[in-house]
């Protein structure tokens, strides 16, 4: 994560146990480490959280293109309902003439 090598590491030690003590350098560490964690922790929760967002906006986008789809097929059919409603509307009408007397 830091791409710390072993000699790095080795000398921030002996710097920490000069400035700090030994006393004080293992309480020191264990704060630091718990620190760290602390941090560490918070940048995975943002991850995931960024993470879990993207994944509902995929969500939301394939629905409203779902959607669409859905209204444009609805469309369709209204159409064709129109159509078949207008071809039988001729038929339903009534004939302003009388059709005259039937054959005996």
């Amino acid at each position: 994560m830091f791409d710390i090598g072993f000699t790095e590491l080795v000398i921030v030690a002996i710097v920490g146990l000069l400035v700090i003590g030994p006393e004080r350098l293992p309480g020191a560490i264990r704060t630091g480490s718990a620190w760290l964690g602390r941090i560490k922790r918070g940048f995975n929760d943002i991850k995931q959280e960024v993470e879990q967002e993207l994944h509902n906006d995929a969500v939301m986008q394939e629905l409203k293109k779902t959607g669409q789809q859905l209204k444009d097929e609805s469309a369709g059919i209204s159409a064709g309902i129109r159509e078949a409603v207008d071809d039988v509307n001729p038929l339903a009408e009534p004939q302003d003439k009388p059709a005259g007397k039937l054959p005996e």
